[in-house]
This record gives C-alpha cells, structure tokens and sequence, in this order.
C-alpha cells in the first residue's frame, strides 16, 4: 500500500476553510477530550483563572474592559461594564449565571464549546464570580443537549475534585459551585429575565427593567448573565492579557465571533472569525461559495430575529454596529445563506412564524402584532395580498419594535422589514402580478409540460391526483382544475420537462 507522503497534508492555515478563522473560543474543540481535566490543564487551562486570582477582583473587570469584549449572546453589550455593575451592586450574595439555551434554529455555537470544552465554559464563570463577588452560579442549559450537560456534569465533578472548584480556590480564600438547570425548550427563555424566572421554578415569561439583573436578578439578588461564548473567551482574556484579544477586530467590536454557516452554501459548519471581515469571504472564501451554481440572493444573520442582507452589502464590514445598521444583527451567531431559488416573502413568513409561536403572550403588541404580521403574509403568500398590506405591515413592525416588553418582540419584525427594504419588488409581483419569483409560493404557480416531454409517463404515476394525462411516448398534459400544485411530478421528471410559474 502506498504511503502518504507528510508534505501532502496540509496544515490548517491552507485549508480555505480554516485559513482566515481566528480561534479564541473554540481553540480547543477537536483538538483535547473534552472529558478530561488533564488534557484541558495541559492545553493552558486554568492558567487564566490562576492569574485572575492572584489580582485584585477591579483589576480583572478592568482587564476585561481592556479587551473590549462584547457580549456574544444577542445584545453586544461590553462585558467588562456588565461585571462592574453587578459588582457595585450592594449585596451579601450574587449569582454567575451562564445562557446556554441557545434556541435559535440552525445554531450550534454554544453547542460545540459545551461539548467539545466545558472546562473553558467552566473557568470563565469561575473567573467572572471572582470579579462581581459571586460564590455560585447556574449554567442554564436546553435539554435537547443530553451530551452537553453530560460532559459539563463531568467536568464540574473533575473540577471539584482536584479543588478548581469549591472552597478556597488555589488557596485564595475564593469560594465558588455551579449547578446545572435544564431548560424545557422555550426560545423566550432566551431572554435574561425569562431565564432567570424557569431557573426559579416559575414559567419563563420576561419582565419589565429596570431593574436590571445586575441590581435584582435571581431570587431578586446581583446577579451577571452571559451566555457561552462570551464565557469562554474570558480565560484566554486573563491568560494574554485584555491588549492581545482587542488586537483583532474593529475599533468597537474586539476579538472574534463564531457563526454557524447554514443553508445554500458549500461548507456549512462553525466559523470564528475576526470582526471587520466582510460577508463576502465568509460565504466565498471560507463557505466555498453558493452549491450547483447557483447565484447568491441573500443572507439571514442574527438567528430568526436578523436580517436578510443582499448582494450589494456583502462588502459590509461584520461588526455590531454596521449590521444594526443595515437593518441586521449580530445576535447569537447564527448565519442561513439563500441563493435564487428561495421566495424572500416566504423567507420572511418563515422566521415570523418561529418567533410568532415561541412569544410567551405577555404583552400585547408582541402577542397580537406578530400575529396580525403573520395573517398578512400568509394572504401575501397566498395570492391574496392587497396593495395597503405592504404599509399596514410596516407600520405594524415599527409598532411592535417600540412596543413591546423584551427583546423577543422587539427584534421579531426584523426580516419583515429587512426583506421590504432589500426586495420590495418580490412583495409587490406577490400582490401585483400573482407571481412568486422564484417559483416557492405554490397558490402563485401554475404547473405545465413543455415539448421536452418524452412521454416516459413518470411524472402521470407521480401525480396523487391524477392531474396528468397522456400516451406513453406522446407529450402529457395537466389539468389545471385537478393539479393541487405539490409538485411531485417536477421532482420525478428527468428531463427537466415541467415548467412551474
């Protein structure tokens, strides 16, 4: 059997895909068991929590603040800040708590680190209890990740073991435990309040701030919420020092930020790149670009309360402020690319509908608004749209973006609006002309044999409604009164012979 020669194997800084990350928060992943405390130790860990312990509790808030280290979750906001309000705040006892529910669909950011390095998850939360006066804290996890709540299960026992974890940490005087909750599936517990309310025992429902968790959180004490990424940056801050992470970046977005690369693209999986990088190496440069050569329409960033960008912006700089806006969000991380066979009214009906059946009901403007939005692309969608619902949605969106009581409600108009902005044509050839552009919206196509039909009667077997008609070797026809538009004969027919429009 033939060798493989060494100088074959590339590295990773030549793999297209890899070649432009920047790894702070998945260093590790892939590389080390994550069920092993001696191969994280032997990769640097703990290092960062040893030398956070040996400064005083302001200087490692100041260290943060140093990096410029921005909150991975959703919101952006600076994380340093967030860890000297909740350490100003009076108070015998504060809370750490961690957001690892992750409900956005399609990412697996917190996923990875969760499983593939819990200890990195578990030596930022130590380091941020240090810095705020914390002595416990609560990883708030979805159990739809049984492995990672087994291996962050594991690692707390390991860490425990050997002292990491407990009382008297390294023999600083420092005492600090976390525990696991499980969260039952509900995307509002997302949002901070809500989550802190299912870790009391009562239903996830937000409410109103002030007061802000810093001040009042977990059973009404100080308290610091993160979710994963952030956390898990926050050793390698302590290890390098706070200058080298905001080294790389944007003059206010510092350091690097993981996406799960989804939908119409070559190489989907999980990203960290440095912030300033442009849509257009992400999805081309490391993505590989658009499968079957397609051509790219648009990019959903931000999860489902993001924004749908077009071409013309895929020069845009990636960072928390150029995404807000043009109309975007940087949010969790999450990254769908579309190419022209996606209908961005359909698209935009999609994400609403999540966000639509995931709202707790609380408020109204949320509760009713994002259901009225949803009838009207529904109708949109249906061939029923009117030229008033195009500004009755607008005036709908900005109503619930002001009105509404968490972050839920206020972000879900966000692909409506994005889509009106980018492709208003495609609702107006909805409303207008009955015509769904890229051939999604079934109520708008109409189904058609062309003179490339061979008769091969494939398609006729196909049909669950015997729609089609026709000889073996002579050219079928469909009864448009039968054709209940499923398309199952397009996905037969070999010879490209159905034409849908």
């Amino acid at each position: 059997m033939e060798k493989l020669a060494i100088d074959s194997v590339p590295n990773y800084d030549e793999i297209p895909f890899y070649k432009k990350q920047k790894r702070y928060a998945l260093v590790n992943c892939g590389f080390i068991n994550p069920e092993s405390l001696e191969e994280y130790i032997g990769a640097d860990g703990y290092e960062g929590l040893g030398k956070a312990l040996s400064m005083k509790p302001e200087e490692v808030i100041e260290e943060v603040k140093k990096s410029g280290l921005r909150g991975r979750g959703g919101g952006g906001f600076p994380t340093g800040t967030k860890w000297q309000f909740t350490r100003n705040s009076p108070g015998d006892k504060k809370y750490v708590i961690c957001n690892a529910d992750e409900g956005d669909p399609g990412a697996f950011m917190d996923r990875s680190i969760l499983e593939g390095d819990p200890h990195k998850l578990l030596e930022g939360m130590i380091i941020c209890g240090y810095a705020v006066g914390a002595d416990e804290g609560y990883i708030y996890c979805r159990a739809e990740y049984p492995l990672a709540i087994k291996r962050l299960e594991g690692a707390i026992r390991q860490a425990t073991e050997v002292g990491l974890l407990g009382e008297d940490i390294f023999g600083s005087g420092f005492n600090f435990t976390i525990h696991i909750k499980e969260g039952a599936g509900a995307f509002v517990c997302g949002e901070e309040t809500a989550l802190m309310a299912s870790i009391e025992g009562r239903r996830g429902m937000p409410r109103p701030r002030p007061p802000f968790p810093a001040s009042s959180g977990l059973w009404g004490k100080p308290s610091n919420i993160n979710n994963v990424e952030t956390f898990a940056n926050v050793p390698t801050i302590m290890r390098e020092g706070g200058d080298v992470f905001a080294s790389q970046g944007t003059e206010t977005s510092k350091g690097a930020k993981v996406f799960a690369l989804a939908g119409k693209i070559t190489n989907t999986g999980l990203a960290e790149v440095p912030m300033g990088i442009t849509m257009r190496e992400i999805i081309f440069e490391i993505g590989g670009g658009i499968p079957d050569g397609k051509k790219f329409k648009a990019v959903q960033i931000g999860g489902p309360s993001g924004g749908c960008l077009p071409d013309e912006l895929l020069d845009l700089a990636i960072d928390y402020e150029s995404l807000t806006k043009a109309g975007a969000m940087m949010g969790s991380g999450g990254l769908v690319v579309m190419d022209e066979t996606t209908c961005m009214v359909d698209i935009a009906r999609y994400f609403l509908k999540f966000t639509q059946d995931e709202s707790c009901g609380k408020c109204t403007p949320c509760r009713e608004g994002t259901k009225r939005m949803l009838e009207i692309l529904n109708r949109i969608c249906d061939g029923e749209g009117t030229e008033e619902d195009i500004p009755l949605l607008e005036s709908l969106a900005k109503s619930i973006k002001t009105g509404s009581l968490c972050a839920l409600g206020q972000t879900a108009p966000n692909p409506v609006l994005s889509t009106l902005h980018f492709f208003r044509h495609e609702y107006e050839a909805h409303i207008r002309d009955h015509k769904c552009e890229a051939g999604v919206c079934t109520a708008l196509l109409g189904f058609s044999i062309n003179d490339r039909c061979i008769g091969c009667t494939v398609c006729k077997k196909a049909c669950p409604v015997d729609a089609i008609s026709g000889e073996t070797k002579t050219k079928h026809v469909i009864d448009p009164e039968k054709c209940i538009k499923c398309g199952a004969c397009v996905d037969k027919c070999k010879f490209n012979a159905i034409d849908k429009g």
